[in-house]
């Protein structure tokens, strides 16, 4: 029992002794730290080196031994202390990878190079060890050897899309832009849910022109090997819409969803996309595709209903407009609603009638009667309820009604209370208040429309504030801002010559004044809806002379690259602004657009190869 007892007491001293001694290192190793960070190397080099002695204390203070040996340029002292470590425990690879580095630190790289790689050649079959090692490489800057490391493991594994995404990370380091891309869309390849991942890197990735007309190229030669990867078709699609290429885009989608066998729900999108971007065109073209190939089914009547909406938002901006083109809108409009019934695409389509009627062909009454019918619909939906009360008080606006309109707006804005369309019926109230010349009321509105949560309504009551503030704060009278207003109205209720007679009166009443190059703007898209071009483009060319650091010198000019290109024919001279427009406006919510347009005009946009046109037309 004695010599038990005593062989425990002896163990349990040695352990504490044991204890003691690691207390002891401990104390060293934070002491160590300690000169480290007060920039005292050499004292921490003579604690670290005294540590480095015992084994177990090598994992606490390797990192930051090798720091201390590598400021202080004891490379010698480090190769001695790596190679025993590396002699000791040849299976950890981090030593010998340190070894490599130390060598590139001590300004040998060819040596470095050598030794890195040869180690990355002999684990190059151990699959784990291989991406510790290129993670550890990275993480030390040695951006090349680990991405040699991954390259090695994916011959080996022969996954050419092995490591995608973290070869990717490496060459978007390297500032190798084309490689990156190539390895986000391996990873897209390697599992189909990683594309909007994908898409969102690429959209900040690629920020240049260029960039994108690449990654066309590159995706263009991936499906012409693989015709029937959906996946970069799709992607394909992306890059053609972010070019605002709709075209190109809608070639892609038909093509996919003919493999697919989808629904023409694609192809459908991109036309929205199209409409929504002011690309009338395209929208026709893709909507007429889905009408002719989908005659049945939800698609057939949205495509039916946008159909129609494409071909009136180009009739509208056709100048002069053809009141004979309007009436033939009209009667698609109701041959629409009689062969698909009354729903509420329909509804909408009786919405576009009844405007049409109201404020281009002056058949108020037809409109107040068709809106009517439509608000009086039994369970339709409180959304296009409360729309079709905005339309109406802006006919009776039209009308010369302005209390039947406040009434309506007013009850729209109960209605929808903080939704968008109550945010629209105040700004249309703010907007009344305005004609009126109570611009205190106005501001009132429009302070509470600033905050709105529709970015459009928020900027638009911003542009109208601004204007009211800017041409009321030097004019006690308020009598030019009146006066502007009142116009203002006219052009609303469409009385364009009116307005014209007292936009001329004003500029002979008031010269000098703020409002100059709003009464500029004014009277030369007046002159543009009435086919007066020239004319338009001559005051447009004054805006942007005379007031070029003002808001409306980018509106401007841009304004004019178009006349020239849709109305007047000469696209060199539209080229000339666009190209000039991009220069001198390269922040303008216009430049995408300008850059689209000289694209388009200098014939950047190539045909879809002919294989991908087969059998889908």
């Amino acid at each position: 029992m004695d010599k038990v007892l005593n062989k425990v007491l002896v163990l349990i001293v040695y352990l504490c002794s044991l204890s003691g001694i690691q207390a002891q290192d401990l104390q060293k190793i934070g002491l160590a730290n300690q000169y480290y960070e007060q920039g005292e190397l050499v004292k921490a080099r003579a604690i670290f080196e005294d540590l480095s002695k015992k084994p177990k204390n090598v994992p606490q203070i390797h990192s930051r031994y090798l720091q201390v040996l590598n400021q202080l340029g004891a490379f010698e002292e480090g190769k001695k202390y790596l190679s025993r470590l590396i002699k000791q425990h040849p299976q950890v690879v981090q030593y010998q990878l340190d070894l490599g580095i130390l060598y590139r630190k001590a300004g040998n790289d060819q040596l470095a190079d050598q030794y890195i790689t040869q180690t990355l050649r002999q684990i190059k079959s151990q699959k784990y060890q291989i991406i510790s090692a290129s993670q550890y490489l990275f993480n030390k800057h040695e951006v090349e050897h680990a991405l040699y490391g991954y390259r090695l493991s994916r011959e080996q594994e022969r996954d050419p899309q092995l490591y995608a995404l973290e070869m990717a990370e490496i060459y978007r380091r390297l500032d190798r832009k084309e490689e990156t891309v190539g390895e986000y869309l391996n990873f897209a390849s390697s599992n189909p849910n990683n594309i909007n991942y994908v898409k969102n890197v690429l959209q900040n990735l690629l920020t240049e022109e260029e960039d994108l007309i690449n990654l066309e190229e590159l995706l263009y030669d991936r499906i012409q090997k693989h015709p029937n990867d959906n996946l970069d078709a799709s992607l394909l699609i992306w890059v053609n819409l972010q070019q605002q290429n709709f075209y190109g885009a809608f070639v892609q989608a038909k093509a996919l969803d003919k493999r697919e066998k989808g629904e023409g729900q694609r192809v459908l999108e991109i036309g929205k996309i199209a409409l929504d971007n002011n690309d009338y065109k395209n929208a026709i073209r893709i909507f007429s595709y889905l009408i002719k190939h989908y005659n049945s089914g939800i698609n057939y009547e949205l495509a039916k209903r946008y159909l129609i909406k494409s071909r009136e938002e180009l009739v509208k901006t056709t100048f002069p407009v053809d009141s004979q083109e309007i009436s033939h809108l009209i009667e698609d409009y109701q041959k629409m609603v009689v062969e698909i019934g009354i729903n509420e695409r329909t509804l909408e389509a009786l919405r576009s009638q009844a405007l049409l009627y109201a404020f281009y062909l002056n058949r108020k009454d037809s409109a107040i009667q068709i809106l009517t019918r439509i608000i009086d619909t039994p369970g339709i939906n409180i959304a296009l309820k409360s729309q079709a009360k905005l339309d109406l008080g802006d006919i009776y606006l039209l009308n010369g009604e302005p209390w039947e309109s406040t009434l309506l707006y007013s009850q729209v804005e109960k209605l929808q209370n903080d939704q968008p369309l109550g945010y629209e019926a105040k700004l249309r109230n703010a907007k009344l208040s305005y004609y009126k010349g109570d611009f205190e009321l106005a501001q009132g509105h429009l302070d509470i429309l600033k905050l709105a949560t529709s970015r459009e309504i928020a900027n638009n009551a911003m542009a109208l504030s601004l204007l009211i503030q800017d041409n009321t704060v030097f004019d006690t009278t308020d009598q030019a801002m009146q006066a502007y207003a009142n116009i203002e109205l006219d052009l609303f209720q469409n009385k364009y010559d009116v307005a014209l007679i007292k936009l001329e009166t004003m500029m002979d009443q008031y010269p000098g004044h703020s409002l100059t190059d709003e009464i500029l703007w004014l009277q030369a898209n007046i002159l543009l809806e009435l086919g007066e071009f020239q004319k338009a483009v001559n005051l447009l060319s004054q805006v942007v002379q005379d007031f070029e650091y003002d808001i409306l010198s980018d509106d401007a000019y841009f304004l004019m690259g178009t006349i020239y290109e849709e109305q007047l024919q000469n696209d060199s001279q539209a080229m000339l602004i666009y190209n000039d427009f991009l220069v001198r406006f390269p922040g303008s919510i216009y430049s995408s657009d300008a850059r689209k347009r000289y694209r388009a005009l200098r014939g950047d946009f190539k045909e879809t190869p002919a294989t991908f046109e087969e059998n889908v037309n």
